[in-house]
């Protein structure tokens, strides 16, 4: 199977990768579904509940306690997968990263096109008077972080009930739709929207990638259930 992975990536200069958490689970950052995931962590309250936009809105305090403590990946270094895919964009095979992950280690390898499905804790706004703030000020402020203005920050990342955004969205279809090759790797393919974006890829080669049994194994040309960084080691 790898041998096949192998020829098929060095045949095609169409490749568009679809990530999730499982990417950056090698850089020690948590995912949240697995059995040591933050949803099967024990807090005041769920993280369902935590990462909503009613919480943030209600709650904004408790939010920032549990999103400083947990979604901070400044220090954070990009694993063998995020140093693959920049080679792979480097030698002009692939097309586009799209992630749903916030953690911005896609582009600290030094890939250049990454379409961010779910935003990026590196963006982040005043909802007051619009002006933007980097990561560094967020997660050292203490308590809620608050703008010169005094209007509160908040990180420019989907939470649930808030719809993603338009252009990524359009940007994400068609990049899908135009591959040769989609590599899906470290996603449930769990979360709506994003897991129905698959649906669109018309081309030759649709490759899983996952620990785990995903619901679109069976129209997967292939299916590897495995770590991605063990896969990337041997090609």
């Amino acid at each position: 199977m790898i041998e096949k992975l192998k020829e098929i990536i060095n045949d095609s200069d169409n490749i568009v990768f679809f990530g999730g958490a499982g990417v950056s689970t090698e850089s020690g950052i948590k995912d949240f579904r697995s059995k040591d995931g933050l949803y099967n962590m024990k807090y005041k309250y769920p993280p369902e509940e935590i990462l909503s936009h009613t919480f943030f809105m209600n709650n904004t305090e408790e939010f920032y306690k549990f999103y400083k403590d947990k979604m901070n990946s400044l220090n954070i270094k990009p694993n063998i997968s995020h140093k693959y895919l920049k080679e792979l964009e480097d030698n002009h095979k692939l097309k586009a990263i799209i992630t749903q992950n916030i953690d911005g280690l896609h582009q600290k390898a030094g890939s250049k096109n990454v379409l961010e499905l779910h935003g990026s804790i590196y963006n982040n706004k005043c909802m007051k008077c619009g002006k933007q703030y980097d990561a560094d000020y967020i997660f050292n402020s203490d308590n809620i972080p608050l703008c010169k203005c005094g209007g509160i920050i908040k990180p420019e990342v989907v939470l649930y009930e808030e719809g993603l955004d338009d252009k990524v969205v359009n940007e994400t279809i068609k990049y899908i739709e135009n591959a040769e090759v989609l590599i899906v790797a470290g996603t449930s393919l769990t979360v709506y929207p994003a897991s129905s974006f698959i649906r669109y890829f018309k081309g030759k080669c649709l490759i899983i990638i996952n620990n785990d049994k995903t619901d679109y194994d069976y129209i997967a040309d292939i299916v590897i259930h495995d770590k991605l960084g063990n896969i990337f080691k041997q090609i």
